[in-house]
């Protein structure tokens, strides 16, 4: 074996050709220049090395490392964004049949009733009136809503530490109180920014499609049928603004503004109730489970999830569900100039005229359209931010749920 034969066979740990003597016929290819030269320069990092870093350097280009409040708002805005599109149909249902207490004819009749009349009357696109305003909607409520929720999370125990020297993990009760002030003061601040845009939704959605709106609230509106004609019909989300403020005034995006705020009470019960029964059914937090976790696993963590949001929605809607007919109400009594909005006066008004179950009108089919929004809603919101965070993350910076 030649001299530098035996040099390669007992190389240094950068010699790419140690494990493999060459044979004594290719002494010519020892001599070549190129050859030499890949010799005499030292690798000073393996190849594979080299392409880790390059990837995260790319990583680093495409995906930064988000903070905690950019991905939840990020994951409430795509998951109110999901519930709402796919519980559109009902949306419009309970809003016709919560609006139709303002009319001497009862048109629409339990929630089978009612979406096969809107669709024999208008087809599948009156199924969806006030998609675009629940699109426009959904996006900001949610992700203001969740941002602000787990930023009061931990401030309030932060507050009530320092100022009161209470600590909310040695009483079950003010955990329950933290959660509630936390969903509270989530519930005011999206509700009162985006109020307009639910005001606008309201009022496209009890449009039937042909100049007409399914509900008669105004003497001077003419009957045909079921239907009533009305000059301010909206040609779309943007015509409705527009005829909005011109006729009525900026005062009339914040109309139902007060019993959208009393509704504040179904959030501080809604979340609170949802947080302690992840508790009671061991609902995994989804955040810290594994990457690799097994499907059986993953569907008793699903179907737990599921629960936790239906029931904790299903106990808030019934004791906070007249706020709904109240806000409904006076969204849409604006139409009628003759009669005073107050919040007052229409309660007075449901009483005398349907009763104490016209607080109550729809709650079935709202119960049909929020428990399985608030199941979707939920359960997006902690897939899609579990998926954020690996995505948009270094693993060794978890999202903390609470």
């Amino acid at each position: 074996m030649s001299t530098s034969q035996s040099s390669l066979t007992n190389g240094s740990p950068n010699d790419i050709t140690s494990s493999n003597p060459i044979p004594s016929d290719d002494e010519s290819f020892l001599q070549n220049d190129n050859f030499k030269a890949m010799q005499s320069a030292p690798i000073t990092k393996p190849i594979v090395q080299q392409q880790q870093q390059h990837n995260h350097k790319v990583k680093d280009l495409i995906s930064p490392n988000w903070s905690n409040t950019q991905i939840i708002a990020l994951s409430g805005a795509f998951a109110g964004f999901i519930a709402g599109v796919s519980v559109c149909p009902l949306d419009v249902a309970k809003t016709r049949l919560q609006a139709q207490g303002l009319s001497s004819i009862k048109k629409y009749h339990g929630i089978k009733g009612t979406l096969k009349t809107i669709f024999n009357e208008e087809g599948v696109r009156g199924l969806y009136r006030g998609l675009s305003p629940i699109i426009l909607g959904y996006f900001p409520t949610w992700m203001i809503y969740f941002s602000v929720y787990e930023k009061a999370k931990i401030f309030y125990p932060n507050f009530f530490d320092k100022h009161y020297g209470i600590n909310h993990k040695d009483n079950e009760f003010h955990e329950f109180l933290i959660h509630s002030l936390s969903a509270f003061t989530a519930g005011s601040v999206s509700t009162s920014i985006t109020n307009p845009i639910w005001v606008v939704k309201t009022r496209l959605m009890l449009q039937t499609g042909d100049g007409k709106i399914s509900f008669n609230s105004n003497p001077n509106t003419t009957t045909t049928g079921n239907t009533f004609q009305h000059d301010n019909y909206y040609k779309n989300t943007f015509d409705a603004f527009r005829k909005m403020y011109k006729n009525e005034g900026f005062l009339v995006f914040y109309s139902g503004l007060i019993p959208s705020l009393f509704g504040l009470f179904h959030v501080a019960i809604h979340f609170p109730v949802y947080e302690k029964l992840k508790k009671i059914l061991n609902v995994d937090k989804f955040q810290s489970q594994s990457l690799k976790q097994d499907d059986q696993n993953h569907n008793s963590n699903l179907l737990r999830l599921i629960m936790a949001s239906s029931l904790s929605k299903m106990c808030a809607s019934t004791l906070t569900y007249p706020h709904e007919i109240l806000r409904t109400r006076m969204q849409i009594k604006s139409f009628n100039s003759t009669s005073s909005n107050s919040l007052i006066n229409t309660i007075i008004n449901i009483y005398k005229k349907e009763g104490s179950l016209g607080f109550y009108q729809g709650f079935t089919t709202n119960l049909t359209r929020t428990v399985p929004a608030s199941a979707v809603t939920l359960v997006s919101f902690e897939y899609i931010s579990k998926y954020l965070t690996r995505v948009l993350k270094e693993p060794s910076y978890p999202l903390k749920p609470n």
